[in-house]
């Protein structure tokens, strides 16, 4: 049987062949399919008594699931009133979106944090939540992975900045990487007109006495997060 002429690209591969063999030349074909990546996993974990964080939560999810080859999941923290209290505070019933567990979290890629404000912090219940972290924070098992932070408020002054502010400590003591939108936003962070919750911390919204839903803007603020996001975590777990 002759031997095939190889192409230009090759030649120098038979005369590499034929020298370290005179007698015996061979050619060998390797498959190696190329890997499809491993889609990058968000989890959204939020708090929301009154719903005013869950919608936020909820456009959120929308930001991130435009991001191609990323995976997203919402979770709600345990509560830690009793419905007796929750009732007399005229809360609504909770959604059927799952509650996590603290080991949860390590298996996710990226995970955006929301809750509402008491006194310019976290609410107790997402406090609590993180408070149960402790294994995770003895092992590092949620070191370099990124952080987002999104939240509600009742005023204008009731802690847009400091809530998402102070719970950064929380970040930096797990060694997380915490990814705030900046201005990326665009000119939706410099509304003057209409009040608008958020900064460049993260997505945000005004509850005002319980009434008042995210706006428009404040929606689109949060899609952008969730897409802003999830580019940054992909490009992350790529690199890695």
């Amino acid at each position: 049987m002759s031997r095939p002429e190889p192409s230009a690209s090759s030649r120098s591969f038979w005369r590499r062949s034929l020298c370290c063999s005179s007698s015996l030349c061979l050619l060998i074909f390797i498959d190696d399919p190329i890997r499809e990546p491993m889609a990058t996993k968000i989890y959204i974990v939020y708090y929301s008594m009154y719903g005013h964080v869950a919608k936020l939560a909820e456009e959120i999810q929308k930001g991130v699931n435009s991001v191609e080859g990323v995976e997203v999941k919402l979770w709600q923290v345990p509560e830690t009133l009793s419905e007796e209290v929750i009732g007399k505070m005229g809360a609504p019933p909770k959604s059927d979106v799952p509650i996590i567990q603290p080991n949860d979290l390590a298996e996710a890629d990226g995970i955006l944090l929301g809750f509402p404000t008491r006194f310019g912090m976290m609410a107790a219940q997402f406090k609590a939540f993180i408070d149960a972290t402790g294994g995770l924070w003895r092992s590092q098992a949620l070191a370099g992975k990124p952080a987002g932070i999104f939240y509600s408020t009742g005023s204008q002054g009731g802690g847009q900045e400091t809530t998402p502010l102070t719970a950064i400590t929380q970040l930096a003591h797990h060694g997380m990487i915490f990814v705030p939108i900046g201005y990326t936003f665009g000119a939706g962070m410099f509304e003057m007109a209409d009040v608008k919750g958020g900064s460049p911390y993260g997505a945000g919204t005004y509850a005002g006495d319980g009434s008042r839903n995210p706006s428009q803007l404040e929606l689109e603020q949060a899609f952008h997060q969730g897409k802003y996001f999830a580019t940054i975590a992909k490009k992350l777990k790529a690199s890695s």
